[in-house]
């Protein structure tokens, strides 16, 4: 195993920091890149791990090596690619996650523009979620709690918005 000081262009808290360089691992403080034998055929694959983590977040094809038997090794400009296409995977799923678990709608209410958001807690347990309607200004004008599989869209919104707020119909929660 060689560790060694390397100086990337990533970003600062990248920089001076130690790194596994293996022909199959590299490591640096937040990501781990590891070639693996790809299950599905011949070839190989490589997994990216966030430290921390026990599920790859991202797994993509590797490149078989002159042999044609074993797979290329891992180098440094390799690594920093994997390393922001990991990054980037990571931050798209979180935002999709995000949009996913609070969502919201805007209609017309009696005194204006309402805003209706439904937040998701996904509870393993009991997973619930929160529907609450805002002015313009931004104040809450009604709040209950709903199952997590409510839809909200533009016609069960103003619906609830047109009855005053009341517990909408075949919302439990």
């Amino acid at each position: 195993m060689v560790r060694r000081h390397a100086k990337t262009s990533m970003t600062d808290d990248t920089l001076d920091t130690p790194f596994i360089q293996e022909p199959r691992l590299w490591q640096n403080e937040t990501w781990t890149a590891k070639v693996i034998k790809n299950d599905d055929d011949d070839g190989w694959a490589v997994a990216m791990f966030k430290d921390g983590e026990s599920e790859a977040a991202l797994i993509g094809p590797w490149t078989m090596g002159r042999d044609k038997k074993n797979p290329k090794p891992l180098d440094g400009t390799a690594f920093i690619t994997l390393v922001k296409t990991a990054s980037e995977f990571v931050r798209r799923s979180e935002q999709q996650l995000h949009a996913t678990l609070h969502q919201s709608v805007t209609v017309n209410g009696p005194t204006g523009r309402v805003s209706v958001l439904l937040d998701i807690v996904p509870d393993d347990d009991n997973p619930y979620a929160t529907l609450s309607a805002q002015d313009e200004g931004g104040d809450t004008l009604a709040e209950l709690r709903v199952e997590a599989g409510f839809k909200l869209n533009r016609n069960t919104a103003q619906a609830w918005v047109d009855a005053g707020f009341e517990k909408p119909k075949g919302a439990r929660g």
